[in-house]
Formats: C-alpha cells, sequence, structure tokens
C-alpha cells in the first residue's frame, strides 16, 4: 500500500488530526494547519491561539520558504509602574525557574494570521474542515496523558494565576484543583472560538469580537496591547538560512531569529567532527560538542546578539556570525582544546508528493489571564527571560521579538531528507545541533539520532542526560567542573519530533522527552 506520508508531533492528538487530515487527500499543509489547531486543544500549556510560530514549507520541485508568524513587541510602552506584570516560579522537581506573566507580559500574537496566510497560499481543503477534529476535540474533551499532567504540574503557578485561568482548567473532579492525569479536559469557549474562525477567518481575532476583547481586557488590566497592534500584524516571508555540513545541506530559520544561525555557527565549528576521529559518545566526540556549546554561547555575546535580541540594534548583519574571519578564531580556539577537554512545540510533516512542512509553535508559558469569552490565553514572551536578556521593559515598541525556534530541513547528497524542529527555549539549539550531527557524522538512523542522550551548556553548567559513560563524564569535570547530571531522558533537554524520508520510504520519530507521538500513514 502506497504510504501517504509520515507525521512527528508533541500529542497523539495533534497527530491524529493531521492523519485524518491526509486520508482525506490533503498535502502537507493541509494536514499541519489542522495540526496546529489540534495542538491548541491537546498542548495548551505549549502553543495558543494567542502564541506564535515559524513555518518551514518546501513545496514539491520548489525551494523551501519560511513563514514568520511570531509575536511582535506592541507599538505602546506602558510605565513599568501601570503594567501587569510579576515573577512565578515554575517547579520541575529538581530545580526551579522564574518566569514573569501578567497582562504585561504579552506580545502581539501572530499564529492566527500566521495559519491564514499559509492556508490562502498552500492549503487545498477548506479552512472548516481542517478546524473540525480540533473543535471536537475541545467540545468532546481529551483525556489528559502523563506528560500534559506533569507540565501542567510543572507551571501550576501560572494556570492558578487568575480566576478566569483556574476556571477553564480546573479538573472536572475537584474544580480547586488543575486537570491532571486521567482526567477529561473539555474547553467548550475554546470550541466556540474555533468555529467562529472557521466562519469569519483572520478578521474576527484581528479586527473583529477577538481584537476588542483582548484589547479591551489589556486597556483595562495593565497590558501594553492596543488595537493598532492587531490591525497592522502582518506574516513576513524570508529565505531559509541555508548551509552545507558534511555531506548534507540544512535549511533553517534565518536572522532576525537567532536559534538557526546559532546551530550554524556551531555546525560550522564542528566540520572537523567525522566518526574516524571519534564515535558517539566518546571523550573526543562529548569534548568537541561541549566546547562547540560554550563557544557559541560566548560568541553570542560576542557579536552581541544580546543586544540585537533586546533590541538595542533591531536591524543587525547576524550573517556577520558566519564570517570566515569570525569563524577562524572560534575554529582555532575549539582546534586547541579538542585534545584537553520555554513553552514550545513542533510538529513535522511530509506527504507522499513531498511536499515538506516544518512547523514550531509557542506561547511561552502563557500569561496567567484568559482572553475574555474566548478559552484560549495570551504568551507572556514579554516576560521570558531567553527573550529579553538585558531586562525585562527595555523592549524596543513594534518589532519582531527574537526566538530560538529553528524549524528545519536537512537534505543528505544520497537522497535523504530530514524533517526537523523542537520545542524547547535555549535548549532547541543544541537539541537539534546534536540531532543533526547524529543523522550526518554518525549516521544513525533517525529513531536512534533523536534518542541519544543529549548535552546543553548554559551559563557556566554542562547539563548531561542520562545515558553516556560516567567514566568518560570524569574526562570532561577539568574543563567543564560546574555540571549537573540528569536521570534519563527529560523535557529539558528539547523535544526533537522529526521525520525521515529515504529509499526505503518515510520514518517517524516523536520525541519522549516531549511526550512525541510519530506516524507513518499508510
Amino acid at each position: 500500500m502506497t504510504q501517504l506520508g509520515a507525521i512527528a508531533a508533541g500529542h497523539k492528538k495533534t497527530a491524529a488530526a493531521a492523519e485524518l487530515i491526509l486520508r482525506d487527500g490533503g498535502n502537507a499543509f493541509d494536514a499541519v494547519v489542522a495540526a496546529f489547531f489540534a495542538a491548541c486543544v491537546s498542548e495548551p500549556v505549549l502553543t495558543s491561539l494567542g502564541g506564535g510560530g515559524f513555518l518551514l514549507a518546501e513545496q514539491a520541485g520548489k525551494s523551501p520558504d519560511i513563514y514568520d508568524f511570531s509575536v511582535q513587541t506592541p507599538q505602546r510602552q506602558r510605565h513599568p509602574d501601570e503594567v501587569d506584570f510579576y515573577p512565578i516560579s515554575a517547579d520541575f522537581g529538581t530545580a526551579q525557574q522564574e518566569f514573569h506573566i501578567g497582562h504585561g507580559a504579552a506580545a502581539t500574537p501572530g499564529a492566527v494570521k500566521g495559519i491564514f496566510a499559509i492556508h490562502q497560499a498552500l492549503c487545498t481543503i477548506p479552512m472548516s474542515r481542517l478546524i473540525e477534529p480540533a473543535v471536537e476535540m475541545a467540545r468532546s474533551g481529551i483525556v489528559v496523558n502523563s506528560f500534559q499532567g506533569y507540565i501542567f504540574q510543572i507551571v501550576q503557578a501560572i494556570f492558578s494565576a487568575s480566576s478566569s485561568v483556574q476556571q477553564h482548567y480546573a479538573s472536572p473532579g475537584d474544580p480547586a484543583r488543575l486537570v491532571q492525569q486521567g482526567d477529561i479536559f473539555r474547553q467548550p469557549a475554546l470550541a466556540d472560538t474555533l468555529e467562529a474562525l472557521a466562519r469569519e477567518g483572520e478578521a474576527l481575532f484581528y479586527h473583529g469580537e477577538i481584537a476588542n476583547a483582548i484589547c479591551s481586557d489589556s486597556e483595562q488590566q495593565g497590558g501594553h496591547l492596543q488595537r493598532s497592534d492587531l490591525f497592522q500584524y502582518e506574516v513576513i516571508m524570508r529565505q531559509p538560512l541555508a548551509l552545507n555540513y558534511g555531506d548534507s545541506r540544512l535549511f533553517t530559520n534565518p536572522p532576525p531569529s537567532s536559534g538557526g544561525i546559532l546551530i550554524a555557527f556551531a555546525l560550522q565549528l564542528l566540520q572537523q567532527l567525522a566518526p574516524t576521529k571519534c564515535h558517539f559518545g566518546s571523550t573526543e566526540h562529548l569534548k568537541l560538542i561541549s566546547h562547540a556549546m560554550a563557544l557559541t554561547s560566548k560568541a553570542r555575546i560576542d557579536a552581541h546578539l544580546d543586544a540585537v535580541e533586546n533590541g538595542d540594534n533591531p536591524h543587525p548583519d547576524l550573517m556577520e556570525l558566519l564570517d570566515p574571519q569570525f569563524l577562524a578564531s572560534y575554529q582555532n580556539e575549539i582546534s586547541a582544546r579538542s585534545a584537553a577537554l520555554r513553552g514550545t512545540t513542533h510538529i513535522s510533516i511530509m506527504d507522499r508528493s513531498q511536499n515538506i512542512a516544518s512547523m514550531t509553535l509557542s506561547n511561552g508559558e502563557g500569561c496567567g489571564h484568559m482572553v475574555p469569552g474566548c478559552g484560549f490565553m495570551l504568551n507572556n514572551m514579554l516576560g521570558e527571560e531567553d527573550l529579553n536578556p538585558t531586562g525585562f521593559h527595555r523592549w524596543p515598541t513594534n518589532q519582531r521579538m527574537t526566538s530560538m525556534m529553528s524549524p528545519s530541513l536537512l537534505r543528505t547528497t544520497n537522497g535523504a531528507s530530514y524533517v526537523l524542529g523542537s520545542g524547547g527555549s535555549n535548549r532547541i539549539r543544541t537539541a537539534l545541533l546534536q540531532v543533526i550531527i547524529n543523522l550526518v557524522v554518525f549516521k544513525m538512523p533517525l529513531h536512534k539520532a533523536v534518542n541519544a542522550p543529549r548535552l546543553h551548556f548554559e551559563n557556566g553548567l554542562l547539563n548531561i542526560e542520562g545515558g553516556f559513560d560516567s567514566v568518560v563524564l570524569k574526562t570532561l569535570s577539568d574543563t567543564f567542573p560546574q555540571q549537573k547530571v540528569w536521570d534519563g531522558h527529560s523535557l529539558f533537554f528539547g523535544g526533537a519530533h522529526s521525520i525521515a524520508f529515504d529509499q526505503h520510504g518515510f520514518q517517524s520519530c516523536g520525541d519522549p522527552r516531549r511526550g512525541g507521538v510519530g506516524v507513518v500513514d499508510e
């Protein structure tokens, strides 16, 4: 039987919506639109109508494009004393992380505008049909799985921050607590909103009743958003950043987002990495990867990316990171040392005609307040430390916010194609870096490349996922004395939901770190 395509996503209901559309005769873009709406229902901590994202889209036989529908800073910045903006602590069990929420943490959402632009340009099935699976899920309810129950627990402080959000996400059996694993979670207000969008289109969100609800609430409750932010929001088309690595060519998210350029920088540093020099998990491998991550973090500062991300210079030439002279100093450093040494989800789809859709989505962690009567929460991107590295309340007005989101396409000279991306805030770039290396250098099959243990270096700390040889890890301690070894897989290290296509057909792998599901549709 002919394979209809492959899907990798963060929830079985998200994947099921895409699969249903492929079986209806839709293409990869129809399927990814349906998957987006389904993810808003089944993965509400990770994505929302009130967030943003990116799509890498490649129509069969054409060059890939990037649809940038990421969030935008508001056109007006209220004085901090007037703004509803405050910290909460997310409890990861082994660690706590501070996030800022409130009406003043919300940037202009782009997700709905982006999805309708994708539908108009690339889809073949009416929007009413593509939204239908999500409406059914929202109205009938979904059973909260173990991963979604776990992340609700982590961000409980956000989903209990106001009466509106607490009521929406309350357990049906005990309204005093949030939904948890095993609960049937129904979202009738969101179902109504989705049906209205299917009838009235994006104008409802950016000019109509939803826009009124967002902006009236923002004005009255200490937010920055006003009607002109929504009226004037635009989807931006970009050409992907393309580079060669080994026997492969990578297409990924270009500047002004920083994730793709930092992945490219690290790959250029690691051009020397070859299986003839080391094997996966060896001392040589882990030292090279760790140093590449550390140097990429240093280059991010040296190239003033933090200033860029904070808007001090909103239109820099980020491609300077790949300037040969700039690269050479870092390559020399890694060569000399080699012997010594935030809520996001991703959907990957390829159909039988080899149309490719790689979509990464984020709502931050949510701002802690529901849009009145609409069944969804706006983002908290203005309260994300990763996106405001030099301090809050310093963002430039009316600028695209940068992002680590990096939907990507990898092609090898033997004809294989890999569609990949990841959630995980700053861990996105290191997760994808390691999956790419596993595929290109170590020639791992897709499942092994995604499931292999990972590293992440940030702020002087080397995080090490369980699964590496403890003897080898000791050899890193001299150079990286600050280490944290995690037990097994953890959502901390991203969620690289990926698919592959080669002469043997489709493969699909949902990353288990973030509840991933892979489907090959026959």
